[in-house]
């Protein structure tokens, strides 16, 4: 090598350790991002669970506190929650069930009347024995009949999913419940004092307000049911109890779009008996609807859910925007505890006295801009 000849440049000690260092980290994310995914149903279960557990936090932690175990409090709490649905499924199944096999017996009836318009309105002569054959003989009814087939074992597959989904959020929830005091010890025993005091704190919150929410609705859903329920008597439309149920179950938990879900089936129950009945089961539910609006649901969510009305049909659609139904259902819940849990570390401080507050103009600045006016209009 001469003289005046430059080294060759060795490469630095740490850069391969580096590039090692990053692929690992590059290896890392993609492995964590893949089980994320992957487990994604499932992290969603423990949240519906947790709610749940949330929810019935309240009668567990009572009947425990007349002496009996935790566990067995879980168990007649779920025991009553299994019953009550087992129940308004089996009514609701019978009436729709004893629905369509009247409308599947007054078929030949409701067909012959419509052949007979047919016939005086357009001077034909259409038999039902040939509509019979041209419908039991067409292509898009074997298509149909094919298609039905082949999907019963997706049918089969869906309905022993959402049965292992429902078995998975009982079993957490049913944990959650039964050892919430054990659950919180654990978690306090990895904390520091001031921080255990801050998470107790904050699951109690949860807890008033996940158990406010559910049990206010619940009351609202019950007053809701007995209402529709003397209206449904007393117009003499079948299935009155389901019918009620129905209308206070889901008008009271599926948000924004219940009550008009809600009423939907009873006005066409009201509809089959008289066409007149379904507009008086629509005028009651507009009326009720605003009664509770007004009226009922102020005085029993007060102390529950304090939450703005925008805030709440804002966080229902940022929860179905996130999980779907089951974020649309936990949304205001989840929202009303952060707000609470918010408004008891946020410092506050009294509202000066100025009409700008109360949304008044000043009369200096509304009489600058008719002096600015009239300077405008002069030129």
């Amino acid at each position: 090598m001469g003289d005046g000849a430059v080294p060759p440049a060795r490469m630095p000690r740490w850069l391969p350790r580096a590039m090692v260092l990053a692929l690992a980290l590059i290896a890392v994310f993609q492995l964590g991002s893949w089980a994320f995914h992957q487990l994604t149903g499932l992290l969603i279960n423990i949240l519906i669970a947790f709610f749940l557990a949330l929810a019935i936090e309240p009668a567990v932690s009572w009947m425990a506190s007349r002496g009996m175990r935790r566990g067995l409090a879980t168990f007649l709490v779920f025991l009553g929650l299994t019953i009550a649905v087992a129940g308004f499924v089996t009514l609701l199944g019978s009436m729709l069930a004893g629905q369509i096999v009247r409308m599947v017996e007054g078929f030949p009836a409701y067909l012959d009347s419509v052949i007979n318009w047919i016939n005086t309105t357009f001077h034909t002569k259409v038999r039902r024995v040939d509509v019979q054959d041209s419908v039991i003989h067409s292509d898009w009814l074997r298509k149909y009949v094919q298609n039905s087939a082949t999907g019963v074992l997706d049918v089969s597959a869906q309905v022993l999913g959402g049965l292992f989904r429902l078995l998975t959020i009982g079993l957490f929830s049913f944990y959650f419940a039964a050892d919430g005091p054990r659950l919180r010890r654990g978690l306090c025993s990895v904390l520091p004092p001031a921080r255990q005091a801050e998470v107790l704190r904050a699951w109690e919150i949860a807890v008033d307000k996940t158990g406010g929410y559910l049990y206010s609705r619940g009351l609202m859903a019950l007053i809701s049911g007995i209402a529709h329920y003397v209206l449904l008597v007393a117009l003499d439309i079948p299935y009155a109890p389901v019918l009620a149920v129905w209308v206070g179950l889901v008008s009271q938990f599926i948000p924004t779009i219940g009550t008009y879900l809600a009423g939907a089936l009873p006005m066409l129950i009201a509809f089959t008996v008289a066409p007149w009945y379904a507009v008086w089961v629509l005028v009651f539910v507009v009326i009720y609807q605003q009664f509770e609006n007004y009226m009922l649901q102020p005085k029993l969510t007060a102390r529950s859910v304090d939450i703005h009305p925008a805030v709440a049909f804002g966080s229902v659609i940022a929860g179905t925007a996130l999980l779907g139904a089951v974020g649309a259902l936990i949304a205001i819940p989840a929202v009303a505890t952060l707000q609470a849990f918010l408004g008891a570390y946020v410092k506050r401080y009294a509202v000066m006295d100025d009409p700008r507050v109360h949304g008044h103009r000043s009369s200096r600045g509304s009489g600058s801009l008719g002096m600015r006016l009239r300077r405008l209009l002069s030129r």
